[in-house]
């Protein structure tokens, strides 16, 4: 069966929870989680709402695999219209959260309206209701775990919250759940904040269940084992996480640095998955201590780290002195080489500011490198930043400015609002390496091409998991290309774009397509779920989730003329490494992807698309 075939519905307004069916002729067509959730978000939403208005909607989403034997089937999203981009946006998790969820007996849980004062949601299997939150209001996401778990006395209760970044508003502020794993972009905890929603707590005893279970457990036992054998998921990840990532993408010339100006850091090595691992500081420990598996996993790509107690971070903080969500290659990337830091305590100590307060480390460490080239240029100087000077690779304005934006004090503030706005603000529009108001991650589009495509074209703004074209451009999955070329990349962008949405909407983790393809996750589907389940549909529907979430962002106003990269990307050209000389050629690509998708040349998607995909 797969879903619970239930909906929690909470009114905050009103402080309300009802309970109402799924509707499944629409689950029939969209699955779960990103593209079921999304189509309840589109039906019921005006695309030109406030993002942090009562009248903006925040989904909770599992997919019919989360929480299931199934490898990887720990995922669930948060759907909203985004505050840092006013796209649609749908953030991905793991951990235990999603799981737990649907242990409960729901498929998601709607959101709407604003609560007169703080409340968290208590989810107990049918049960739900809404309490206040107000001695919660102001703590850090870690705090407000303990505190649940104290006052309810349920050590199986499983928890998402924001921290102060989301009660701040700051736009780029994220959902986080069992202390480290986040639905981390688009700014869907200042959306939660808004509502003066603090948390939900979960707790499910219910189990889940399968259309044929026969079939089901032998399907996910033959892709456990590819998974075990295959290089990245068996080896790689669990050894290095994502961080096995820093020198491969530096050493081709990729890697964007000091706000994207240059292409390679001369201290990658130091900040690497590599380094995490080396003996190190006062201590003679390494930074790594362990990795970690989200519910039902056998890739465990986690990062639990340490910060040296002799660091200047923590030396006086004992708080932090023990081990939680380390550095993976994202935030090790925006909080290191694209600030040109190379202080491994300082990136996790503001690794763990993220998590404990709920901020999005890519846009953060993005956002805080376009202040350092501002400050640089003169744009910004020590009368806006309190009198601490923000040059490129001061670990001490990365630790400093991280708890600032947490805490809404000072220059805080202004980072919280995202580099679009702070370099509007501040005169230097170009100097925002974003798309749609939203920071681009770690791989530099001029060394590999068809992830300019891909920023350019995301509904929820730049962003590598919508179609991590660097599996084919870089790691020969499932095939290999070349990464400086053009040629055959908007094909290959529309491909993973689509089979993204497709696994999104499943309940499993991305990081499975290392090892499987679509066709490794169909059987999965089709025995876990009602009704057909062919390859062929699961593609069509991809490609359905994709054009729902044009049609919603072209609605509130985003078209054709915001699928654009920054200029720097277009026309300065990579000064060191492999892709030396070369800018983005999206130009060349963005053509023949509309006209792949079935757009107009404006990017419209024509009637003749919309019929056939049933929109």
């Amino acid at each position: 069966m797969g879903w619970q075939k239930k909906v929690l519905r909470v009114d905050l307004t009103a402080g309300t929870c009802t309970a109402e069916p799924l509707n499944m002729e629409w689950a029939d067509r969209y699955l779960g989680q990103r593209g079921l959730a999304t189509k309840y978000f589109v039906e019921e939403v005006d695309p030109r709402v406030d993002p942090l208005s009562p009248e903006n909607k925040l989904i909770f989403a599992t997919g019919p695999l989360t929480g299931t034997p199934a490898s990887t089937g720990a995922r669930y999203s948060v759907i909203t219209k985004g505050a840092l981009t006013g796209a649609i946006a749908c953030s991905n998790s793991g951990g235990y959260f999603g799981a737990e969820l649907k242990f409960a007996g729901w498929d998601m849980i709607i959101f709407e309206g604003r609560a007169e004062q703080p409340v968290y949601l208590l989810v107990i299997d049918d049960e739900a209701r809404l309490l206040p939150a107000g001695e919660l209001w102001g703590k850090g996401t870690w705090e407000t775990e303990k505190a649940l778990h104290e006052r309810h006395q349920e050590p199986q209760l499983r928890i998402s919250s924001i921290g102060r970044a989301g009660e701040n508003l700051v736009r780029y502020a994220c959902v986080v759940n069992d202390l480290h794993r986040a639905a981390g972009r688009s700014g869907v905890g200042a959306v939660m904040g808004s509502k003066n929603l603090k948390a939900i707590a979960v707790h499910g005893t219910k189990g889940t269940q399968v259309a044929d279970p026969e079939r089901f457990f032998q399907v996910v036992g033959e892709k456990k084992r590819i998974l075990a054998e295959n290089a990245v998921t068996g080896q790689g990840l669990p050894t290095y996480g994502t961080q096995v990532l820093m020198n491969i993408i530096n050493e081709l010339g990729a890697l964007p640095t000091r706000n994207a100006r240059d292409v390679q850091f001369e201290s990658a090595d130091k900040v690497s998955g590599e380094a995490m691992h080396e003996p190190r500081g006062s201590e003679g420990k390494p930074n790594l201590v362990r990795n970690q598996a989200c519910f039902g996993c056998t890739i465990a790509c986690g990062r639990i780290a340490r910060i040296d107690k002799q660091h200047y971070t923590v030396i006086n903080k004992p708080e932090y002195w023990g081990a939680s969500g380390g550095l993976e290659y994202e935030n090790a990337w925006s909080m290191g080489p694209d600030c040109g830091v190379d202080d491994l305590d300082a990136m996790t100590y503001a690794n763990f500011i993220c998590n404990e307060h709920g901020i999005d480390p890519i846009s953060f460490g993005a956002t805080l490198a376009a202040a350092m080239e501002l400050y640089e240029i003169g744009a910004i100087t020590d009368e806006q930043t309190g009198g601490l000077p923000l040059r490129f690779g001061s670990a001490e304005a990365l630790t400093t400015m991280v708890e600032a934006v947490a805490n809404g004090e000072g220059f805080g503030k202004d980072l919280g609002l995202g580099s679009k706005l702070l370099c509007e603000k501040y005169g230097h529009p170009d100097l925002s390496m974003s798309v749609k108001g939203q920071e681009f991650p770690a791989y530099d589009p001029r060394g590999i091409q068809g992830m300019g495509l891909t920023y350019a074209t995301s509904n929820r703004g730049a962003c590598h998991l919508r179609s991590y074209t660097v599996s084919s451009e870089v790691l020969g999955i499932p095939e290999k290309t070349d990464p400086h070329t053009t040629e055959g990349k908007p094909a290959l962008v529309k491909a993973f774009q689509d089979v993204t949405a497709a696994v999104d909407s499943s309940g499993l983790c991305l990081f499975s397509t290392f090892a499987w393809s679509l066709e490794d996750i169909q059987p999965q589907i089709d025995a876990a779920c009602e009704g057909d389940w062919s390859l062929d549909k699961l593609m069509e529907m991809g490609e359905r989730i994709w054009n729902l979430e044009r049609r919603f962002n072209l609605a509130a106003g985003i078209d054709g003329s915001q699928d654009r990269l920054p200029k720097r990307l277009v026309s300065e050209p990579a000064p060191t490494g492999p892709a030396k000389g070369m800018v983005n050629r999206l130009d060349e690509m963005l053509p023949e992807y509309y006209s792949l998708r079935g757009w107009t040349p404006e990017g419209v998607p024509t009637p003749e698309t919309l019929e056939r995909l049933e929109l």
